[in-house]
């Protein structure tokens, strides 16, 4: 009898991760499968055969019963994606995922012949620059280093335009000092910004979590760090607040939510840290912002003030066509609105013309350009395009480096603050990538997925989860499915990103002691040595080895 195979028949072994289920120490409770937001567990039956032998003598039978099982779903739109949630909340350790290397889920899922789309950061195993860079130069004897305990530090960074000494409208009259015009709004802020996430891409709980925090930090522990809104507008209640001078408000080429923030501007007490004109961002350089349709819920809608669809922000702003109309668009516009007071920035994704954009900036005769924010190709937590994410961009490094040796050759370091992101805290420790990035030019960075790693985020860079645009988050982070959102303690999840910076701030100040810095090193390469030499004659920092 011939049986015919169906060879394009998806099984288990062609997916990414595999449930490994013990039927044994299974209850058969249901917490997995009411757990699992993918739906790729369903109870099932299986029978069992066994043989049995009543009487003195063998005389064998053959018995026959039915189990309910666990089993997993085998297809390309429900499947499990390594997310762990159910080995969480197992009684009996039952259950878990497991990788499967023999997987071939890469080259069939293309649904309807479109590209892969995908939340979280890179699948490509990417050996980090950061990695490789030590801090070489320790004081001791001929130059001490300094007490990191007890001396004073000054872990401070602009948001503004910086003046030069000859530049500042100050003149000395009668033996005083007296300002004879306007000079830009500078903001010293912590050298670490939480990265733009808007509420759409992050769950309402989320990013109240992420603004309760820096609350905290500022009012409790006297930490100026602020938060970018991200796309998309914020709470009313919250622009209306004195709590609205730690957020730095972002525009991009969408305008989503920007409605609001004017129908705001009069009523506001406060201004905001800063303006912050998305031109690109790493994860998808070249293209537009997307919060796919599944995450536009109803009160997203109303804050955007669209309907429920994907929302793609064009990959350019339509009224900006080159980079000193741009400089005007920012000068009639936003510093216009909030009466110069606020310091405008442009974020830009890092690639082979961001050094170009930046020298031009470096020239902006109105000196109201107040931040170039570059973005690497490891950042990204949002929804792109699978080939974006893994493909296209720009390592941050050496990008940064460039920008800062650019503006040292004109001599105009620091005229412009330099932010640079995309994979900052991607080993978990932020501080030692922010403070080497700070050595070779940057004046501060700012991080996203590590906030969100800290909230409770399950995924990581070797493809486990990595669904924040399916709205299906599993840990409430990323959704805006009211179910899954409670999953998410505000509370605990606030206090874990307060005490994670607690101890960046400290251990800010065991780097910078030992090389005897009471300021941030800006620019200090001689700081740094690298294990590699090709980095290290690219960087034109010392090599050893």
């Amino acid at each position: 009898m011939e049986t015919t195979v169906n060879i394009n028949d998806i099984t288990e072994n062609d997916l990414n991760w595999k449930i490994d289920y013990d039927a044994d120490r299974c209850t058969r409770c249901g917490r997995c499968i009411a757990t699992c937001t993918f739906a790729a567990l369903e109870m099932n039956v299986e029978r069992h055969a066994f043989t049995v032998s009543e009487d003195k003598t063998p005389e064998p039978k053959r018995l026959f019963s039915t189990l309910p099982v666990v089993s997993q779903v085998a297809t390309l739109k429900d499947h499990c994606v390594g997310c762990g949630m159910c080995e969480k909340v197992c009684p009996n350790t039952a259950i878990r995922p497991v990788r499967n290397h023999e997987t071939r889920e890469p080259l069939l899922n293309h649904p309807g012949g479109s590209p892969i789309k995908r939340g979280g950061r890179t699948n490509v195993s990417v050996e980090r620059t950061l990695d490789k860079i030590k801090v070489g130069r320790i004081s001791q004897m001929t130059d001490p280093s300094l007490d990191a305990q007890r001396h004073t530090f000054d872990v401070l960074s602009p948001l503004g335009r910086v003046l030069s000494p000859t530049e500042i409208p100050i003149k000395i009259e009668n033996n005083e000092l007296n300002i004879s015009g306007k000079m830009p709004p500078v903001h010293w802020i912590y050298p670490i910004i939480f990265g733009d996430m808007s509420i759409g891409a992050l769950s309402t709980r989320a990013w109240e979590a992420v603004a309760i925090a820096t609350a905290v930090l500022n009012e409790k522990y006297n930490m100026p760090i602020r938060m970018a809104s991200g796309e998309g507008g914020m709470p009313v209640k919250l622009m209306k607040s004195k709590y609205l001078k730690y957020m730095i408000l972002q525009v991009a080429s969408g305008h989503f939510g920007w409605n609001r923030i004017i129908k705001a501007m009069p009523e506001m007490i406060e201004d905001p840290a800063g303006i912050l004109i998305k031109i690109g961002q790493g994860a998808k350089p070249g293209d537009g912002g997307l919060l796919m349709a599944a995450k536009v819920a109803k009160h997203i809608q109303e804050i955007r003030g669209v309907p429920k669809s994907d929302l793609l922000s064009p990959p350019n702003h339509q009224g900006l066509y080159s980079i000193e109309e741009s400089v005007q668009k920012m000068f009639l516009s936003f510093n216009a609105a909030f009466k110069f007071k606020v310091p405008v920035a442009i974020k830009v994704a890092a690639s082979s013309s961001s050094v170009s954009v930046y020298n031009n900036l470096l020239r902006d005769p109105y000196h109201i350009v107040g931040g170039f924010f570059m973005d690497g190709i490891q950042g990204g937590t949002g929804a792109a395009m699978e080939i974006s994410l893994d493909h296209t961009g720009h390592p941050i490094v050496s990008k940064t480096r460039d920008a800062y040796l650019a503006a040292v050759k004109q001599g105009m370091q620091g005229r412009i603050p330099l932010w640079a992101g995309g994979g900052m805290g991607m080993t978990g420790s932020l501080a030692a990538d922010a403070f080497k990035m700070i050595c070779l030019g940057a004046n501060g960075v700012f991080a996203g997925k590590i906030i969100i790693q800290l909230l409770g985020c399950i995924g990581n860079d070797q493809g486990r989860c990595n669904q924040c645009n399916t709205g299906l988050c599993p840990t409430g982070i990323t959704t805006q499915d009211y179910r899954l959102v409670k999953r998410l303690d505000i509370d605990k999840a606030a206090e874990t990103l307060v005490n994670y910076m607690l101890s960046v701030d400290t251990e800010f100040r065991k780097l910078m002691a030992p090389i005897g810095n009471s300021s941030l090193p800006v620019g200090r390469s001689d700081a740094l040595v690298s294990v590699d030499k090709d980095m290290a004659d690219k960087l034109q920092i010392p090599y050893v080895c």
